[in-house]
């Protein structure tokens, strides 16, 4: 549109801007697309008050910048091929769902530590980058932030030092439905969770149990079809006679 505050999305991608300014007057705006450009800061956003999607990947962005220089309305931020070091700053989001912050420069757990005060957030990506650690304290951080869902770590120093990496992580993050490479299915949770409390011998019974619950599943079902085929079948001798 014409008319600056009528625009909800502005696609600015790809441009080789180097600075944001003069959104002064977009303050309708809902997402703004800045990927690929050559950007150095995130700034110029104070008047984009109900923003809710921002992507900056792919530019060259060194840091987040403390309140109020992202718009406390964001539940979507893209800051993935940076050369950002720290995470700090995300706690003044309190409506942050989703933050994809691939291929930056996050080296180790302090980096990230702040994730754990954005209790909206349900999905992470720190894929490819460096986060080195403590691998409890990384479990104990993850644990911390209860509405997450979806998380991808692959590619990091410190999930090589986890023993076990994907069952403890299922295991110690009751709410994860998705880790890295695939989604976390029923019988996956369940055998994790046995693992954790009885070791490979109480995942083998988890497994067995879980086996024969869907048999017995399965013959409920084809007892219930077969005695809705015979009270058919029933009802049509009757009326026929």
């Amino acid at each position: 549109y014409s008319t600056p505050a009528l625009n909800d999305k502005l696609f600015l991608h790809f441009k080789g801007f180097d600075r944001i300014q003069n959104l002064e007057a977009y303050t309708g705006l809902k997402s703004l697309f800045l990927e690929g450009n050559g950007l150095e800061e995130i700034e110029g956003l104070e008047a984009c008050t109900e923003l809710r999607c921002l992507f900056v990947q792919q530019n060259l962005i060194t840091a987040i910048p403390p309140a109020p220089g992202l718009p406390t309305s964001l539940s979507t931020l893209n800051i993935s091929n940076n050369a950002i070091g720290t995470l700090a700053h995300l706690a003044a989001l309190p409506d942050l769902q989703t933050l994809q912050a691939s291929h930056c420069k996050l080296k180790d757990l302090d980096g990230i530590r702040e994730l754990a005060s954005c209790k909206a957030l349900s999905c992470v990506d720190l894929q490819q980058n460096k986060i080195d650690g403590d691998p409890e304290e990384m479990l104990a951080l993850f644990k911390a932030m209860p509405a997450l869902s979806v998380l991808y770590l692959q590619g990091n120093p410190i999930v090589a030092t986890v023993r076990q990496y994907r069952k403890r992580m299922i295991s110690e993050i009751p709410s994860l439905t998705y880790l890295d490479d695939r989604p976390v299915f029923h019988l996956e949770r369940v055998c994790a969770e046995a693992w954790a409390a009885g070791g490979l011998e109480g995942e083998k019974e988890a497994r067995k149990k879980f086996k024969e619950e869907e048999e017995a599943k399965e013959r409920r079902n084809l007892e219930f079809l077969a005695n809705l085929r015979e009270d058919g079948r029933a009802k049509r001798e009757a009326v026929a006679l």
